[in-house]
């Protein structure tokens, strides 16, 4: 797909660009999430802070306190009454299956133990009596569901739970409840009995909980070349958590170094600082408790640090007027290239074709695992990815809608000044003949270069920024009460208002190429209908916030040119710190240590993982002397980092272009 293909024409300035190369390393692309105070968010520190709470305090794989605070030692203690009240409840056979896992326990000082699966059992109220038997009897273990041989039949399961935190997972009202879009209701029943054991728990966090702390931990989420999604995934495999646990502003970009913030419900600083240990580039921290857990949208923007590298021009002089340029008249604030991801299905063999499927294809694997359940029902596949990515859909054809308008408004008039017809946000200056109230540019979930989404729902909107929309008229054009950067143009929702010169007759006409009104529903999937969305506007021009830029030379391409918060936290550590920061083998590359203070001996032992896959891209280990470009800025949420680029290079920026760079 190239840039043409979703409307992505113009440019702003008229200056020439140059040669450079965009992520050739994933480290040379790093984002920084700021939040709605204007901090941006960093990593600052790894540990867990002194726990305000003191539910687990003191237990181990031995010892565990119950709600009395008495003291259940598993060593001495083999639960021989509660086994036989067990026995009497569900028959010999299970009940020699939690003895045997009781007994595991009382050896195992790691507490490392494979679930137990009960027999499949049909009746809803015997499970309930078991979950009941257990919360009562074993503080120490946790159960749930998951299905059984067929779908008449279901199957608890039972685990140790090594911490008091981990026990419970809310009420059953609330995992018995189903969501909207139906997530709930198969997050909880799609293991099986063969592969119950591996399946997440349904447990959401601590049962019990100090009324004087906030419900939600949250924590800076540092991640190297995974997405959000990705990386909370891996998470939450840990803890034994469902992936909806968490709540977060927005998504980052995969090929990256991104910081931001997450909140998980009713988990312990400690038990996630504990994993910074084993996790994979990684890392987490700066916990607190609060009130609120994050929802989408809930950020002023993103600050970027980007590296281009083998820039090459004519003159240097031509290099520092784009850079100046871009600081100057910004960028069409175009949606960004989205990765085309096409799958093209030869045959009917779904448990091939997953098997072929990387795991970060979130949707792509939701959906035929879906049509594996239920052959021929895809809406209900559709309804199976998370919501987060369902919203992507409609979104996506709003911004390509945009697109096309921005680009014809830009050809037709220019981007030096207002017309009659253009639509502005409304400065309280003169009479109001013809405004609209609708919420401002439209908070998105992401700042993703692969999904960037914009216009949420009714539902998804929290009432703030509403702002009056103008058509512009000719009073307000002899007035110069508006420039170019006023215009704005809609997101198609049902409460847009479209401007009244040519440039509306776009987004209808291209709608109806592809059979869709924009201005009533052929269905009532709500979600995949843009006239149940409520819409949006969007600035035509973008400035970067706090532009700045160097040239720098180097000769090896691995040496990294910038830190991340990683590389400043572990300078900042002591050595025997440093090692506990978790800067594992596996997510620094080698070179990265040559960023950390040479006076500082670091015990640490880097890999070339980094290093590895830049040569699979074609990318030399080192070369005649380059240069390179250093940007650094902030943009608010919903505009595209790679539309900046854009303007400044003059090229495209999809990936297969500056892969070809490489070569």
């Amino acid at each position: 797909m190239e840039e043409t293909d979703v409307g992505i024409v113009c440019y702003a300035s008229s200056l020439p660009g140059f040669r450079g190369v965009l992520k050739q390393r994933y480290s040379d692309f790093i984002v920084n999430e700021v939040d709605p105070d204007g901090a941006v968010v960093h990593l600052t520190c790894i540990d867990a802070p002194v726990d305000q709470m003191d539910l687990s305090n003191g237990s181990s794989s031995s010892q565990i306190h119950d709600e009395g605070s008495t003291t259940l030692d598993l060593a001495n203690d083999t639960y021989t009454v509660q086994i036989e009240a067990f026995r009497s409840l569900v028959g010999d056979a299970n009940a020699e299956l939690l003895k045997c896992l009781i007994d595991q326990i009382s050896t195992d000082s790691n507490g490392n133990l494979d679930p137990i699966l009960l027999s499949p059992d049909s009746d809803k109220s015997h499970r309930t009596a078991v979950h009941n038997f257990f919360k009562a009897n074993f503080k120490f273990l946790v159960t749930d569901t998951v299905d059984g041989p067929d779908t008449n039949f279901k199957c608890v399961r039972v685990r140790f739970s090594s911490a008091k935190q981990n026990e419970g997972g809310g009420s059953r009202k609330r995992k018995n409840k189903e969501r909207k879009d139906g997530s709930q209701k198969h997050a909880k029943t799609n293991g099986s009995a063969q592969d119950g054991w591996q399946k997440p728990f349904d447990s959401r966090g601590s049962k019990d909980w100090p009324k004087d702390i906030g419900k939600f931990l949250r924590f800076h989420l540092y991640k190297e070349n995974k997405d959000t999604q990705e990386a909370l995934a891996i998470i939450g495999k840990m803890l034994g958590i469902q992936q909806r646990s968490f709540g977060f502003a927005g998504t980052k970009d995969k090929r990256a170094v991104t910081t931001q913030r997450v909140t998980v419900f009713r988990q312990h600083a400690n038990r996630l600082a504990a994993l910074n240990d084993r996790l994979m580039g990684i890392k987490i921290g700066d916990f607190c408790y609060v009130r609120e857990g994050l929802v989408l949208g809930q950020l002023s923007g993103n600050r970027f640090t980007i590296i281009l590298r083998g820039v090459a021009s004519d003159s240097e002089d031509i290099i520092k007027s784009a850079a100046n340029g871009l600081g100057r008249h910004g960028f069409i604030n175009y949606y960004g290239l989205q990765e085309a991801r096409e799958y093209y299905q030869e045959s009917e063999d779904i448990d091939g074709s997953l098997r072929r499927l990387p795991r970060h294809l979130v949707a792509e694997r939701s959906i035929l695992q879906c049509l594996k359940r239920s052959p021929g029902n895809y809406l209900q596949a559709l309804k199976s990815i998370p919501r987060t990515l369902r919203l992507m859909y409609v979104h996506s054809y709003q911004s390509y809608l945009w697109n096309h308008a921005a680009s014809s408004r830009v050809q037709k008039h220019g981007i030096d000044k207002v017309v009659v017809g253009d639509l502005v946000y409304f400065k309280g200056i003169g009479p109001v003949t013809n405004t609209g109230d609708l919420q401002t540019e439209c908070e998105s979930n992401t700042c993703d270069e692969e999904f960037e989404l914009s216009g949420l729902p009714d539902t998804e909107r929290n009432g703030e920024n509403i702002q009056s929309v103008k058509i512009v008229d000719a009073e307000d054009i002899n007035s110069g009460n508006y420039t170019i950067d006023d215009v704005i143009l809609p997101l198609p929702g049902s409460r847009s208002l479209y401007p009244k010169n040519d440039v509306a007759g776009v987004y209808h006409d291209l709608a109806k190429k592809d059979g869709i009104t924009l201005m009533e529903s052929s269905h009532n999937v709500k979600e995949f209908s843009i006239t149940k969305m409520t819409g949006g506007y969007r600035r035509i021009l973008q400035r970067p916030l706090d532009f700045e830029w160097e040239l720098l030379e180097y000769t090896d391409v691995n040496i990294p040119l910038t830190e991340t918060d990683l590389d400043v936290l572990a300078k900042s550590k002591p050595n025997d710190k440093k090692r506990k920061a978790g800067i594992a083998e596996e997510d620094r590359t080698e070179t990265a240590t040559k960023c950390l203070n040479p006076s500082e001996e670091l015990n640490i032992k880097s890999s070339s993982l980094e290093s590895h896959q830049d040569e699979e891209d074609g990318v030399p280990g080192s070369s005649a002397q380059q240069t390179a470009l250093k940007l650094c800025f902030t943009l608010p949420t919903s505009c595209y980092a790679t539309m900046a680029i854009r303007e400044l290079l003059k090229t495209s920026t999809s990936v297969a272009f500056h892969k070809t760079l490489n070569e």
